[in-house]
């Protein structure tokens, strides 16, 4: 996509099965799992810059020696920074000949880092500050291992307003601040209850209070303080996190709608939010990787016995988030690699409608490079169809004795798909000019084009992943693209047109700053409908006014007069760069609903497009969002 949107972060987590020493002797490394772990995050990169933390724990420590540790940062190039600190304590340990390098029990009791779990987290901050305090992982201290909590996750809930007053009703005084906040102290209390259960249990029995942990430990149940935790959650969430004891976990929403990925054998249990980097890191096969099943929690306990479990029962309909497969995660994953090539093959009709079917004085490209894979699909299809007319025409000409040498290079030679590179997008440019102006033309050559390649008669096709804002749009790509003076530009969208706010962990709140919202309202105002958005927002607020469930989504009410292909003109309006030396054509064209469900039909998380939005706090999100847009207010919706 050419425009940035923050979205959903990253989690990754190294569970060694094996004694430490199994890993020296057989891969020369005590740092085995800190190594695979950065590896993982390293591979998921992509899915969050703002920040990143690590966090490790070692098994059988002595009593009064630390056994959980943290590393954050929010600096630039925040893993790279983590890494390399560590190591550096690593390599002075080892200078100062503080530890026996290749002895397991003195590098685990010096270096905080060696360790049989690992797990580590990549954060886009679609909540919260940008501050350390912010960053994940998160830590809930206690001096009794199984209070000890550690968690870090993707996610965003959209009720974090009644998991505070959830707090509040137990007694606890939370701090109003992110949603992580809530779950940690929900999950913490839970957590606490279990653990008392079981103490007082055994103290009333007459053990030993020395025996005591050691019971604890091996009878709390992580499954049910999630159960317990998560009765009243709303939103989309993969957690991993581990408690003091050694019990370590993931879990996984009961849409489905954060992804979450894992495989175990002999050595290690891994888990992250995408499947291809534990293909890569640890050389396994596409069928040794599984998903973890929505509302289910994996739990790996100290002994190493992994257990599968529902926490959470959903309805049975999953909503699977499709800007995963359009465009965050990474495209080297198989499923997706080729459900992007199916996104572009879906386009091939309406775009060519749009270019009049004149294959000879059409050029294919694509803007930004993520949406290289869409691009090879849309040519193959255009290709594909190509051959078959192709064949048909020989065999008809064949079959009436005109077939003919001047014949086969009009067939051949003419009207095959051409294929180019015209945008480039340029390192990333940093202004601190406060002058609007010279901010916005030093926005607008973001891209650069390849000259000398698109002619007058040429209709300029670029396919996009999405279109969210349109900013890029108009400040940057069209006009760039202008210059090369094409017939007309078309850009396509892979994703449908992007209508209603998302909530459930990609930073896409206010309705006001999406193009086709934008379309819309213009096109009421211009047929003299602009009263109807004064009865959404009186909507609107009735049903915000009461805490019962409203499962109405109010603003499809400004859609609803116009087709997908009303809007999509208006955007083309909308987006026409001003101030150029041009007066060709312009033309947005989208992804149908249709089509999107075709290329992706195992992952029907779309409200963002259709506003069938799959829990209900995000219903009640897309009317607040409505409610700020009348209000101008420029908040957050959840």
């Amino acid at each position: 996509m050419s425009e940035l949107i923050k979205h959903e972060c990253g989690v990754a987590q190294v569970r060694l099965k094996k004694p430490l020493q199994y890993y020296a002797d057989k891969y020369d490394s005590l740092l085995y799992g800190f190594y695979k772990l950065f590896l993982l995050m390293e591979k998921q990169r992509n899915r969050g810059q703002d920040g990143a933390g690590v966090a490790a724990m070692k098994f059988d420590m002595p009593a009064g020696e630390p056994y959980m540790f943290r590393e954050r940062s929010v600096k630039s190039n925040a893993l790279d920074r983590i890494y390399k600190d560590i190591l550096k304590q690593y390599r002075k340990l080892q200078r100062n000949g503080e530890m026996l390098a290749d002895y397991v029990p003195s590098v685990k009791g010096k270096f905080d880092f060696c360790a049989e779990f690992y797990m580590g987290h990549l954060r886009y901050g679609t909540a919260g500050g940008y501050s350390l305090s912010d960053c994940h992982p998160f830590f809930r201290r206690s001096s009794w291992p199984t209070k000890n909590l550690i968690l870090a996750g993707n996610f965003n809930m959209t009720n974090t307003r009644q998991l505070n007053e959830s707090l509040i009703s137990i007694g606890q005084h939370p701090i109003f601040a992110a949603d992580t906040q809530a779950l940690l102290e929900m999950v913490g209390f839970h957590l606490d209850e279990a653990h008392d259960d079981i103490f007082h249990r055994y103290r009333d029995e007459g053990y030993p209070s020395e025996e005591i942990p050691e019971h604890i430990s091996r009878e709390i149940d992580l499954i049910e303080v999630f159960r317990a935790a998560a009765e009243k959650w709303d939103g989309g969430y993969t957690l991993v996190g581990a408690i003091g004891s050694g019990d370590s976990f993931i879990l996984r929403d009961p849409k489905g709608i954060r992804p979450a990925f894992y495989f175990e054998d002999d050595e290690v249990f891994a888990s992250a939010s995408e499947r291809a980097p534990l293909m890569t890191i640890f050389g396994k096969s596409i069928d040794d990787i599984h998903e973890v099943p929505p509302g289910h929690i994996i739990l790996v306990k100290k002994s190493g016995e992994v257990l599968k479990e529902e926490f959470k029962k959903g309805d049975g309909e999953l909503a699977q988030c499709s800007f995963e497969r359009i465009y965050f995660s990474r495209g080297n994953d198989a499923d997706i690699y080729k459900e992007r090539k199916a996104l572009g093959a879906k386009l091939t009709d309406q775009v060519m409608k749009v270019c009049e079917n004149d294959l000879e004085n059409t050029i294919i490209s694509f803007v930004p490079n993520t949406s290289e894979v869409a691009y090879f699909g849309f040519i193959e299809q255009l290709r594909v169809a190509r051959r078959q007319t192709v064949k048909e025409a020989i065999l008809k000409a064949h079959s009436e004795n005109s077939l003919s040498e001047e014949l086969l290079d009009q067939l051949v030679m003419k009207n095959w798909p051409r294929g180019e590179k015209i945008a480039h997008k340029d390192a990333k440019l940093r202004t601190f000019i406060s002058n609007e102006s010279s901010r916005n033309d030093i926005a607008s050559h973001v891209y650069d084009v390849t000259y000398g390649i698109v002619r007058d008669t040429d209709s300029l096709v670029c396919i996009e992943d999405s279109i969210v804002r349109g900013t890029t749009l108009r400040q940057s790509v069209l006009k760039i693209l202008s210059s090369l003076s094409p017939k007309r530009i078309v850009i396509a969208s892979t994703a449908p047109q992007i209508r209603y706010p998302d909530c459930y962990g990609i930073d896409m709140s206010e309705l006001g700053k999406f193009i086709a919202f934008e379309a819309a309202v213009a096109l009421l105002k211009e047929k003299g409908k602009a009263d109807l958005l004064s009865e959404v927002y009186r909507k609107c607020l009735e049903a915000l006014s009461t805490d019962e469930v409203c499962r109405i989504n109010y603003v499809k009410e400004i859609y609803k007069p116009f087709t997908a292909e009303e809007v999509s003109a208006k955007i083309s309006q909308l987006v026409y760069p001003k101030n150029v030396d041009w007066n060709g054509e312009v033309a947005i064209v989208y992804q149908s609903i249709e089509g999107l469900r075709a290329a992706l039909p195992n992952h029907t998380g779309d409200w963002y497009f259709t506003g069938d939005f799959p829990t209900d706090g995000g219903y009640r999100v897309v009317n607040r969002a409505f409610v700020n847009y009348f209000d101008n207010a420029q908040v957050r919706s959840y």
